[in-house]
């Protein structure tokens, strides 16, 4: 396999065959984001692509999930997609889950009609990075859209039967902000319905512009106990029936697993318990991204 640049994928993927379509990330401008600041953003060659599926296929004798990267693989045109899913249900045929990654963007530029189509020829799943509910949170992380854009954009997606998996981001309005970033990113969540909900937690890392905003002070980070405060208010707002609910990434200070709404009262009790200091956070020294 071929690959241009730092890969990343959502966790879920660890041992899916990951075949990169597009380098990098068409927005690529999030302020907390050091993903894809070294790329710029490009669709790979359409053959080079089609030759690493068939790498893949010669190598593994067996593969049930592949992942499409990198950052925003949808904004691919219908005919590059035609393309990949066709290649991949024919020399794939035990292949069970094709998903990538979306963003409201990517989302826009695909028909209802489009969309289905997707989901009738082999995309299983969608991820995309709702990071917070707060226009005003969005705005100075210059997500690039607005939390209604978003929320639209996820529910094209169900309305498709693709299923839908978003993530937000603890402590991204900091201080001044995270009362706001918690109801409103509830809020979303509730408004979008996805299938799977996932919570990191914010670190600096690398060339990410907030690593100079804390440095200088214009940003304050929130302390582990204020983190905690927040993601208790943050669940206690999201009623999303059925929706599997994960923050166990390396970020995380307490790992929290469940799935809405059967299991709020538990993750709230596990939360209210950390925040009584009746269980050990991850050290800032374990946290990782």
């Amino acid at each position: 396999m071929r690959y241009e640049g730092r890969i990343f994928r959502p966790p879920s993927e660890a041992y899916s065959l990951i075949v990169q379509a597009t380098v990098g990330c068409s927005h690529n401008g999030c302020v907390f984001c050091d993903m894809y600041k070294e790329k710029q953003f490009h669709m790979r060659p359409l053959e080079e692509v089609l030759e690493d599926l068939h790498a893949g296929r010669a190598r593994y004798k067996r593969i049930d999930k592949i992942f499409i990267a990198d950052g925003d693989a949808l904004v691919l045109p219908m005919a590059r997609w035609e393309a990949l899913l066709g290649t991949i249900a024919q020399i794939f045929p035990e292949c069970r889950t094709v998903t990538a990654y979306a963003s409201p963007k990517s989302i826009g530029t695909k028909s209802d009609a489009e969309l289905l189509w997707l989901r009738e020829h082999g995309l299983s799943m969608a991820y995309m990075g709702l990071e917070s509910g707060s226009d005003a949170v969005l705005t100075l992380m210059n997500k690039g859209a607005a939390a209604s854009d978003i929320v639209a954009a996820g529910r094209r997606i169900k309305k498709a039967g693709i299923r839908l998996s978003v993530t937000a981001i603890s402590g991204l309005g900091g201080r001044p902000l995270w009362p706001e970033h918690a109801g409103e990113t509830a809020r979303a969540f509730t408004e979008m319905a996805p299938d799977y909900i996932g919570l990191l937690t914010l670190m600096l890392e690398g060339r990410a512009p907030i690593v100079d905003w804390v440095a200088s002070g214009r940003f304050q980070l929130l302390q582990p106990e204020e983190v905690l405060e927040e993601t208790h208010r943050m669940v206690q707002g999201i009623d999303v029936p059925g929706a599997v609910f994960r923050s166990n990434h390396p970020s995380n200070y307490l790992t929290l697993k469940g799935t809405f709404n059967d299991d709020k009262p538990a993750l709230l009790a596990q939360i209210e318990g950390a925040m009584r200091g009746e269980t050990e956070l991850r050290g800032e020294h374990w946290r990782a991204l």
